[in-house]
């Protein structure tokens, strides 16, 4: 450690150095970083870059635009094939295979054929398969027994093909026993939704009690909502019609303009009202949801097939077998908040499903800055990732809205900043010491997929990548806070960085955990040192509203000009910085609802179950002895095909309880026993 002494008191040095040249000589240069830093960005969040969401041309257009500015820079961008993409497929879709077809089949063999569009419609994030099953009530296939309710209580759902209503109870004003946020679903904004509320919760509910097929139903009472609406909008034509009727009595017969004014304001109205009444008598409130809602399933995709049907068919069953239809098993839920699942004896759904999941390619973008001398081997990434969430879906926070979401600060902010860094150091007359690659990641929004597939086939040995040093949403700098992740994944770092904020003065706010919600998790999990820098959260954050002009850019340009010493001292250093191990995981966005387990998830896997990437040190995970490569399927009675059923099984715990885990190791199943901590 006594070389590591010498090396901060030189570092002082270098930061007194540095200030002098940024308040000095190099004034202009920050100005015209500034000016840089500004256009780029503009760019990147302009409307035609679609909000650079995975799948679009917008996105291409931004890895075009980062590749030549890396040319530009003087950076290698010939390392991968010959170019700079690291290219990989992901799933951005679905379509509707070739056969769909269903059929109803009571007790006396019975059989009434199902017509797709009329009768059911497929659900695109569920799986393809075979249907010969039995049917079931499970009412809205909700499992929260700490809650006070649960669908799932005393009943076996294994093997059946579950009729599920959508919504939850209490919407008829009993109480609500689901708590929660009650605009924490995909499924409505009426105050009395919960999160239990949202379609892939059900489905991953049905998927963890081994259901063989999920069939959803509109609840009746957004059916009697939808027609009480109509009724109201007649209601208000009707009013229109009167008060036509009373302006054209009460107009002055000698004006004759007044006069036929009024009568066409009230032959309009009358018209209106005659086309409500008539639009009434054939509405149907019982509305199929559109394939494609509620998304693809994603890479770990379920193959548990899912349809939604119509009440009048779902009545047959229910009355058929229970005597009672939807309406009024919902009304007997309601009356008490009790379940009333039950097996339909006798009645089954027969026929097939088939989804197909559409891929695009995507690519991280890579530059290479090679290094001279003894420690050249040797690597520095610094990243930033270029996605965003195109016009919305199920990573807006403006539910419903297809606008472009420009993801000004999110990231455009950081890939302009890593895009200024390999400007500077590829101007530098000298080489560093270390080899520094600069990346610019993909699908980072869609769970850091781009960084996992770098770590999983690095370009350079992750053994010989000595740091990381990541940028995400480092446009909005306000009171001079700057938040910086993974301070104690080092020794060298908080020393280092106090020491360069003599002159950048910054506010800083150090957080020591490397596992966090950006890329630089990824390099952590593989045991490498790393920084994350952030600015902060804000109203814009996944919303259109995050637009060019709301950025700081100065304070892009001084977050950048505080990296640039970093990474050359990092680089230049002969001792790599020493990797320390830090319990937990840094989230500003985490909701602490459910208990911690510390496993950190791998996106890369399309096999059925929740894979691992590794555990955070100290976690219950690490404790259990959870590892790389392992893929959770089963935590507790819960089977787990992917991150939802594992996210929704974590909630039926409390803190300090214990529960089996059952993982696939190497091809092998294994049980560990983890017990949960309070959540973080």
């Amino acid at each position: 450690m006594s070389g590591l002494r010498v090396w901060l008191g030189a570092a002082v040095v270098l930061a007194l150095s540095v200030a002098a040249d940024l308040s000095t000589g190099r004034a202009g240069t920050i100005e015209e970083a500034r000016g840089r830093l500004d256009a780029d960005v503009r760019y990147l969040a302009a409307d035609d870059l679609e909000g650079r969401g995975v799948g679009t041309d917008g996105l291409n257009k931004a890895a075009d635009f980062i590749q030549s500015e890396f040319q530009k820079a003087g950076l290698d961008v010939t390392r991968i094939d010959g170019g700079a993409f690291q290219k990989f497929e992901i799933v951005t879709g679905a379509t509707k295979g070739p056969v769909n077809s269903l059929k109803l089949v009571a007790p006396d063999g019975t059989v009434t054929e199902l017509e797709m569009g009329k009768d059911f419609e497929v659900c695109s994030f569920g799986g393809s398969g075979k249907i010969d099953v039995e049917l079931a009530f499970a009412g809205y296939s909700i499992d929260a027994p700490k809650e006070g309710y649960s669908d799932y209580a005393g009943f076996d759902a294994k093997g059946k093909a579950l009729l599920v209503m959508r919504r939850n109870p209490g919407q008829t004003g009993g109480a609500d026993p689901h708590g929660g946020n009650p605009h924490a679903t995909g499924e409505g904004k009426g105050p009395d939704l919960t999160r239990h509320a949202d379609l892939r919760a059900k489905f991953s509910q049905a998927s963890q009690h081994e259901a063989a097929a999920v069939v959803f139903m509109n609840d009746p009472h957004a059916i009697g909502e939808a027609a009480e609406s109509r009724k109201s909008q007649i209601s208000k034509t009707e009013s229109t019609v009167v008060a036509a009727a009373e302006a054209f009595i009460a107009a002055d017969p000698a004006n004759e303009a007044a006069v036929k004014e009024a009568q066409q304001k009230l032959t309009e109205a009358v018209r209106k009202l005659q086309s409500d009444r008539e639009a009434a008598k054939t509405a149907d409130y019982d509305v199929l949801m559109k394939f494609g809602y509620a998304g693809n399933g994603g890479e770990a995709k379920s193959p548990l097939p899912a349809v939604h049907i119509t009440q009048a068919i779902a009545n047959k069953a229910l009355e058929g077998a229970l005597g009672k239809p939807l309406k009024v098993l919902e009304a007997e839920i309601d009356s008490d908040l009790k379940p009333r699942s039950a097996v339909l004896t006798g009645w089954k759904l027969q026929g097939e499903v088939s989804v197909e999941q559409t891929r695009s390619e995507v690519k991280n973008v890579i530059g290479v800055l090679e290094g001279e001398g003894p420690l050249a081997g040797e690597t520095i990434v610094i990243g930033a990732h270029y996605d965003h969430v195109g016009k919305g879906g199920a990573n807006s926070l403006a539910p419903g809205s297809t606008e472009v979401h420009n993801g000004a600060d999110d990231n455009a902010s950081g890939t302009v900043a890593l895009i200024e860094l390999a400007r500077h150091f590829g101007s530098l007359p000298q080489k560093p010491a270390r080899r520094l690659v600069f990346i610019a990641f993909t699908a980072e929004e869609l769970g850091l997929i781009g960084s996992a597939r770098y770590v999983k086939e690095p370009v350079f040995p992750l053994e010989s990548t000595i740091a990381m040093f990541n940028m995400d949403m480092v446009g909005r700098l306000q009171d001079n806070k700057l938040t910086i992740f993974g301070t104690g994944t080092s020794p060298r770092w908080e020393p280092e960085l106090k020491a360069l904020n003599e002159t950048a003065k910054f506010e800083f706010a150090f957080k020591p955990e490397g596992f966090g919600p950006s890329d630089h998790s990824s390099f952590y999990g593989k045991k490498i040192p790393v920084l994350h820098f952030f600015t902060g959260t804000h109203p814009d954050y996944h919303r259109p509203s995050d637009d060019a002009d709301k950025l700081n850019v100065e304070g892009i340009a001084r977050v950048t000009a505080l990296l640039e010493p970093l990474i050359a001292e990092t680089a230049a250093n002969p001792e790599r910085p020493a990797y320390v191990e830090v319990k937990g995981t840094a989230n500003p966005m985490r909701d602490g609802s459910r208990p911690y387990v510390g496993t950190i998830p791998d996106f890369g896997t399309t096999d059925p179950g929740y894979a691992i990437s590794g555990a955070a040190p100290g976690s219950p995970a690490d404790k259990a002895g959870l590892k790389a490569g392992d893929r959770i399927v089963k935590l507790g009675t819960n089977a787990i095909t992917g991150l939802d059923d594992f996210d929704l099984a974590l909630r039926k715990f409390k803190p300090g309880e214990e529960a089996e885990f059952t993982i696939i190791r190497a091809g092998l199943e294994i049980k560990v026993k983890v017990t949960f901590a309070p959540p973080r």
